[in-house]
């Protein structure tokens, strides 16, 4: 490390131990923030700041961090830190795209058998003393027509796991992967063709300007009747009041959401909507996918002082 001066890494929202003995081991300080009512003292002196989705890196933080030369989002998505203000300041942003791969797309499987077969509901009522059998007959996967939006890492594994179950799929994105167009039973079209012949949705996006609220009232009325729909990524690519409108008139007949537009306080009436299955943002939390994140943003922290 360059000047001499051993170089201080804030965690802020936890690390699993084999990142933090990568940073140990090449000679890093870490120190993990248990008290958030600190952050903006103890990222004073902090060199390199290790997040995932709970830290808010904006402006006042970033006002704070006097001597901050690197961001790393141990996970995916980077909206909850202000890029255009980090890029001004000339602080390196980092994240671990291929970390949560895995972990993410079982969980969206599990989201689109889960409201397609009604478990979450089936497993309230039989815990409320009410065998519910009649209220919980779903529909198979199998020969059905899977919306994949989003094609990237997650998404496109969530293709070989549906095409795998016998599914139709759909694919939409503004970038073509060649691995994924030769599969049998897959295809890219456009994003209206998408809606309309789709009878599962599910999407792999990150939260910028052109995906905010993309799903939203004219969407659903595009959708097939009884739709079902799954979200494992941001919460803001979709209209939750639009789609508790859908959901109460039936045109969408289940959901699978992990993620909300106000986390970690969701709409109520959305999440207590018997077609609802609704779980608080854990798609990534597996103990593997906590492994790789944190080794893979440590290693690219270590990287980025050993060449500045």
């Amino acid at each position: 490390m360059s000047n001499g001066e051993r170089k201080r890494i804030l965690v802020t929202d936890g690390m699993a131990k084999e990142g933090i003995k990568i940073l140990n081991d090449a000679g890093f300080e870490v120190e993990l923030l248990e008290d958030k009512s600190q952050l903006l003292d103890r990222v004073k002196d902090a060199h390199g700041l290790v997040v995932r989705s709970a830290t808010k890196v904006n402006e006042e933080l970033l006002n704070a961090a006097a001597k901050l030369k690197i961001v790393a989002r141990a996970g995916v998505g980077l909206d909850n830190i202000d890029l255009d203000e980090c890029k001004k300041r000339g602080i390196e942003v980092v994240n671990s795209p291929e970390g949560p791969t895995p972990s993410v797309a079982e969980f969206t499987l599990a989201l689109l058998i889960g409201a397609a077969r009604k478990i979450g509901h089936g497993n309230h009522m039989l815990k409320q003393g009410k065998w519910a059998k009649k209220e919980c007959v779903g529909v198979e996967l199998r020969g059905k027509t899977l919306g994949v939006i989003g094609t990237g890492a997650i998404g496109g594994t969530v293709v070989q796991y549906a095409l795998a179950l016998g599914m139709r799929v759909l694919g939409y994105d503004v970038v073509i992967r060649d691995d994924l167009k030769a599969l049998a039973n897959f295809e890219y079209t456009d994003l209206d063709t998408l809606i309309r012949e789709s009878d599962f949705i599910t999407l792999h996006v990150p939260l910028i300007p052109p995906t905010k609220h993309m799903l939203n009232k004219n969407r659903f009325e595009q959708m097939k009747d009884g739709v079902i729909r799954v979200n494992a990524a941001r919460g803001g690519v979709i209209n939750e009041k639009d789609l508790l409108d859908a959901l109460n008139s039936g045109k969408v007949g289940a959901v699978g959401l992990d993620v909300f537009e106000e986390e970690p306080h969701p709409d109520p009436e959305l999440i207590s909507h018997p077609a609802v299955l609704a779980t608080p943002h854990v798609g990534a939390s597996t103990k593997e996918a906590s492994i790789r994140n944190s080794t893979i943003v440590a290693e690219k922290i270590v990287k980025f002082f050993a060449s500045s």
